[in-house]
């Protein structure tokens, strides 16, 4: 009896947790049920990989997609539009909307605005914040939720917690993993007039110096000695942090961005301008070298873009008046891609970085790896494929990518989730069914 599937991918190089495999993958149901030769079999759908290498779905574990709030720089649908045109099945979205998101209710009505509109899976960070710490074990457990975002350091919005005894109290409640943004807040209100004199987005990673993300990574260590929570760290930019972090990382995992491995300072201000201005800054060269430091010792876990998103308008206010952030959902796998061609890192690298690595921290069920029972989410890629990335071909409500003009060798040619193909050479094929990510409920989740 021929064998039938909603799926088969066939002829691809997929990359499985044994290693790289030239097979076949089977999907019934939106589970993978087979990697083998099905050249024999039947299936609704067949997607002919000959020549792509086929990973796991790709995950991206911070974004801030403004809705509510801020839906004129991008909402839901455009954001996770934006994520599936560049590969990713999945997507981490941050609290510091408008409302916050620091409570049951307002984390339901994302999840309901995501209804129907969401291109990709998703799930939602609750905002830790003095107030709310005391319910963090029961608000973490809302369904959809994939952890708790802290901000030490003013950043975009109003989310705060910026002693320690606050960030102790929000540590000591709760067992999921806690994402923070580590910049000490009081040394950033004692050098603001750096920024505010200069008027020139140069002085941007000197308003922010190394200092204050040292300072505050430093405080965050002992904390969660103190505590035993785990934390995340997101967007690490300093190589003094990876050096300390290294000591610490039964506790500590460590996301680093594209922009940061990628950039560097005094160049990208110089052609950019205050389109190259993010928190914590673009940094000098010697700092990206600490992070690909880091990336060859295993320190980092995740790449994470910090998709953050602003209109040209609001970009071009004279410095500091120009908001911090930049679009990246779209571009971290081309950008990542790149530095697998130039030798950087390995594919296989990369894969858990974007994929087992999100899922195995996060407890995420049923993601991360391709393997039979698991979620039918892949990303398919051309290794070899040269492409230009251009402002027009940007999903994101803002229109720009800070990499606009930079030529790409390694492309997203095919996004599948939960076995549809969602995206198939830069072509959406709809409509929206992304649905709400689940999490294993234990203390310590497996990996």
């Amino acid at each position: 009896m021929t064998q039938t599937f909603d799926l088969i991918i066939q002829n691809g190089t997929l990359m499985t947790p044994g290693g790289r495999v030239q097979t076949d993958v089977g999907v019934r149901a939106g589970k993978i049920v087979a990697i083998e030769n099905l050249s024999a079999a039947d299936a609704a759908e067949i997607i002919d990989a000959r020549g792509l290498h086929v990973l796991p779905g790709a995950i991206d574990t911070q974004v801030h997609f403004r809705e509510p709030g801020g839906e004129h720089k991008e909402d839901l649908e455009s954001g996770t539009r934006a994520a599936v045109m560049g590969g990713i099945t999945g997507v981490f979205e941050m609290p510091n909307t408008s409302p916050l998101t620091t409570t049951a209710q307002a984390l339901a009505d994302k999840i309901t605005r995501a209804h129907g509109r969401a291109w990709c899976n998703h799930a939602f960070y609750m905002g830790g914040t003095a107030e709310n710490a005391p319910e963090m074990a029961e608000l973490e457990k809302v369904p959809g939720c994939c952890g708790v975002k802290v901000f030490m350091g003013s950043s975009t919005g109003d989310l705060l917690v910026a002693d320690d005894e606050s960030l102790r109290e929000v540590l000591s409640h709760g067992t999921r993993r806690v994402a923070v943004h580590a910049e000490d807040e009081a040394r950033l209100i004692e050098r603001k007039k750096i920024a505010e004199e200069s008027g020139d987005v140069h002085s941007h990673p000197v308003w922010r110096d190394d200092e204050t993300a040292i300072k505050a990574t430093k405080r965050l260590i002992k904390l969660v000695r103190e505590t035993g929570r785990k934390a995340h760290l997101l967007h690490v930019t300093t190589a003094e942090e990876m050096l300390l972090i290294a000591d610490h990382k039964d506790l500590i995992s460590v996301e680093a961005t594209p922009q940061h491995l990628t950039l560097a300072a005094p160049e990208c201000y110089d052609r950019l301008g205050s389109f190259a201005q993010m928190n914590p800054p673009i940094r000098e060269e010697r700092h990206r070298e600490g992070l690909w430091w880091a990336m060859r010792q295993g320190v980092v876990d995740v790449i994470g873009s910090d998709h953050a998103p602003h209109s040209t308008e609001e970009k071009q206010q004279p410095y500091p008046n120009s908001p911090s952030g930049m679009p990246g959902v779209q571009t971290l796998l081309p950008v990542m891609l790149n530095h697998v061609s130039a030798g950087r890192l390995t594919l296989e690298h990369l894969v858990d970085l974007v994929a087992a690595s999100p899922a195995r921290l996060f407890g995420i069920i049923g993601k991360g790896r391709i393997a039979t029972g698991y979620d039918a989410d892949f990303t398919l890629v051309d290794l070899q494929h040269k492409r230009e990335i251009t402002n027009d071909w940007i999903e994101s409500k803002c229109g720009w990518s800070p990499f606009s003009g930079d030529v790409i060798t390694g492309w997203p040619m095919a996004t599948v989730i939960a076995g549809r193909s969602i995206m198939r050479d830069g072509e959406l094929q709809g409509p929206a069914q992304g649905q709400p990510m689940r999490f294993f409920e234990t203390k310590n989740p497996p990996g």
